[in-house]
């Protein structure tokens, strides 16, 4: 296999960085009393601080940029778009809608579903709509046109619920997953939205062999017998999935998706489908090193990760997008 020796690397990168997120914190822990917190031979604190606050949020961090980065890689394949990713394309943002309604209506607290079953069906509305409309232009400017419409209209929504906000608790939960954390996550809540995140990353894994002949194009593509429609459904499911659990349990996050796949691609020769297995642990390393990173800022309140993303990624975003413009020149 081409990329084993980059995705053993990314990995061992990956297990470096969980070690290192139950080491940092608001107070830094010794590496043999996380270890003997990890294996069970330490105190009962240490046991709880490993167990019960730092590991748990650390893999949640890891199983969402996981998601979103692996999400992105296949929708830049099957659109053949390297601006497209869940955030940019509306999908985060109507995963986010469908995860604020749950709350606002209270079906959040009557079933733990409710909220990965509220996200994923915002995530593949957004996802399917964006299927439909890259079908009748090839024009990554309306895209994404058309992605900043969704992303608008349901962030306009989201105010209009939020003003709606029946309590200042409900207000609070809402703006809390629009903003996006992985804090306070605890292996209940990995349980609930993991059966999402891996199924759809799982759906793209398969999904993958099919995107490199997809470069030729579509009729390229079927005359060497690629079911195209198949393709299609399978990338709208898995990507919708793997976004809806990861927005149900960390919030929006942004540029996840469209940061790591471009960093990935020159290492797997701009392959599609070579490159979502490494991008989806590089985001995941990614997003675990951001919220070490947001816990151990000197700042009165802890910067969401959410916030934190968008600030290293929208830069990035618009170098990528000045480039395409400059490449097409």
């Amino acid at each position: 296999m081409r990329d084993l020796p980059l995705i053993l690397s990314l990995t061992v990168f990956s297990v470096l960085a969980l070690i290192l997120c139950c080491v940092l914190g608001s107070t830094t822990m010794p590496l043999d009393r996380v270890m003997a917190g990890l294996f069970g031979y330490g105190t009962s604190s240490e046991h709880m601080i490993v167990w019960d606050i730092r590991l748990p949020r650390g893999i949640a961090a890891f199983l969402v940029g996981s998601a979103l980065a692996m999400s992105g890689a296949a929708l830049q394949g099957l659109l053949r778009n390297p601006l497209a990713e869940p955030g940019v394309l509306g999908v985060t943002s109507m995963a986010s809608l469908g995860a604020t309604i749950a709350i606002y209506y209270g079906f959040a607290a009557l079933s733990h579903w409710a909220l990965p079953i509220f996200s994923v069906g915002g995530a593949l509305a957004a996802t399917f709509f964006i299927m439909l409309a890259s079908a009748r232009t090839q024009s990554i400017t309306t895209l994404i046109l058309i992605g900043v419409g969704i992303s608008s209209f349901s962030g306009a929504l989201m105010s209009f619920v939020m003003n709606m906000a029946p309590n200042p608790f409900t207000l609070s939960e809402m703006i809390n997953w629009m903003l996006g954390s992985v804090s306070n996550r605890s292996f209940a809540d990995l349980k609930l939205m993991a059966p999402f995140i891996v199924g759809g990353m799982v759906i793209l894994f398969f999904a993958s062999r099919s995107l490199s002949v997809l470069t030729l194009g579509e009729e390229a593509a079927t005359g060497l017998g690629v079911n195209t429609k198949r393709l299609r459904m399978l990338i709208i499911v898995g990507s919708g999935l793997a976004t809806g659990g990861a927005v149900a349990l960390a919030g929006a996050i942004g540029f996840v998706g469209i940061i790591i796949p471009h960093m990935i691609r020159p290492f797997v020769d701009h392959d599609p489908a070579r490159s979502l297995i490494p991008s989806a642990i590089a985001g995941g390393l990614a997003l675990t090193l951001a919220d070490i990173l947001v816990r151990i800022l000197p700042t009165l309140n802890e910067l969401k990760l959410g916030v934190a993303a968008a600030l290293f990624g929208a830069p990035f975003f618009i170098w990528i997008v000045l480039r395409q413009r400059i490449n097409h020149v």
